[in-house]
């Protein structure tokens, strides 16, 4: 097409100057040649922020090299594996922010975003292409950029919705063929089955499901296979809903917002899932800010918030983002869709966990680490979920509470458990029977 400017990756790049922030693409969609030749940069490039975001790479950012650290300030908004060491380390910092703020942040120009660097799928008839996978920061970014840069790339598929720009609004392109980073479906454990079928007997049929990611969603969501007329208003779509798709048990017939369109802001998971979004008009891609408000969640009814967590107190407060000081990830979507699921006429949020680390140690714990975050506050905890067992702590007083959660954490935790509540409640706990 006339007015396209189609070039080299390392030709592209130089259209970024020192001192401008960089937004990189995320969800499984990094685009990682830009994202290599920028960092063949490094040694002319000064004070060059980078804003990373939700994402699984392959491997360790190029840009995080401490040789680098006058050149690329890594400053995140969910700390992925791409940059998570590098920022242990010191050399990179995070942003603390609900992720479906995050575009207003671009909007207001609290940060400026001077060049977004895309992945995109091959155009259209009329010249249009999508950045598939990853509409949740990416739409802001690119509405925002004064530079945008993509990768035109024949493995990503075209998503109908917000992360749609026209060719000739792209300051440089670069054809690539680069297979999108895969995410295996994770196989349920024994335990984690049994979490899956707890929530699943409370969730009704004509629900609308936010579900996330990993072995205990997908357990939930290999329960969910006798259900009817279920909902999807998700911020990450996997491969673990496609049963549920191709059965038509996810039906979209009894939301209020968008009925009959599954609608999420980003997708993770195989090569499956990414043909089954190409071109599909029955699945919508939004920009986070839309996907994750908690005032268009609660429009819908019997909203499930399903989501999982690090650690919680005896009250209630839940950690997700941090493993005592040290950063791990971030909030995402976790806030938002509990918030949303409180407010939906019939909505419920589940948390859920394995009762212990992988060394043993008790996830369910009198104070939380210290230097932990609370993600979800006790204010807002609802259902909480170990493979011991469910329990709801609304509407529930703190020595209520504290009974509820020794009776799923793990059972051998639950003496001490019981003596560190009885010492901090004192006789509003030991009269409980």
């Amino acid at each position: 097409m006339e007015n396209v400017k189609y070039m080299t990756a390392d030709e592209a790049v130089k259209l970024i100057e020192s001192g401008d922030h960089v937004y990189i693409q995320g969800s499984t969609s990094t685009p990682e040649v830009l994202v290599e030749a920028m960092a063949r940069r490094g040694h002319e490039l000064r004070d060059v922020t980078v804003y990373s975001a939700f994402a699984v790479t392959r491997g360790a950012a190029p840009y995080c090299k401490p040789e680098f650290k006058e050149s690329f300030l890594v400053d995140s908004f969910f700390v992925s594996n791409a940059v998570r060491q590098y920022i242990a380390e010191g050399y990179g910092t995070m942003t603390p922010r609900f992720l479906g703020e995050v575009p207003a942040l671009f909007r207001d120009g609290t940060c400026r975003v001077d060049v977004a660097l895309l992945n995109c799928s091959m155009p259209n008839d009329e010249g249009y292409v999508s950045f598939g996978v990853s509409a949740d920061l990416a739409t802001a970014a690119a509405e925002c950029a004064k530079v945008v840069i993509a990768q035109i790339n024949p493995h990503m598929p075209f998503s109908y919705g917000d992360p749609v720009i026209h060719l000739s609004q792209l300051s440089a392109v670069v054809e690539v063929d680069e297979p999108l980073v895969e995410v295996p479906t994770a196989v349920p454990t024994e335990q984690e089955i049994n979490i899956g079928n707890y929530i699943a007997e409370y969730i009704p049929d004509g629900a609308t499901l936010q579900i996330g990611v990993g072995g205990i969603p997908n357990a939930v969501i290999r329960a969910l296979e006798n259900h009817k007329h279920l909902g999807l208003h998700t911020e990450a779509m996997t491969d673990g809903v496609l049963p549920l798709l191709e059965k038509g048990i996810i039906d979209n017939s009894q939301k209020k917002v968008m009925p009959g369109k599954s609608i999420a802001s980003l997708a993770l998971g195989s090569r499956r899932l990414y043909d089954y979004m190409d071109y599909n008009k029955d699945i919508i891609f939004k920009d986070v800010a839309w996907t994750n408000n908690p005032f268009i969640i609660a429009q819908n009814p019997k909203v499930m918030s399903i989501n999982s967590c690090l650690e919680i107190d005896l009250t209630g407060q839940i950690c997700a983002d941090s493993i005592g000081t040290k950063i791990f990830s971030s909030v995402g979507g976790q806030h938002d869709f509990v918030y949303g699921a409180s407010q939906s006429e019939g909505g419920k949020s589940f948390l859920a966990m394995l009762s212990t680390t992988n060394k043993g140690v008790s996830k369910i714990k009198p104070i939380l680490t210290p230097g932990a975050g609370v993600v979800t506050t006790r204010f807002q905890a609802n259902y909480i979920v170990t493979e011991h067992g469910i329990v709801d702590l609304r509407g529930k007083n703190l020595a209520e509470r504290a009974k509820l959660m020794i009776s799923i954490a793990a059972p051998e935790f639950r003496e001490e458990l019981s003596r560190a509540a009885a010492e901090r409640f004192g006789y509003a706990f030991t009269r409980l029977k």
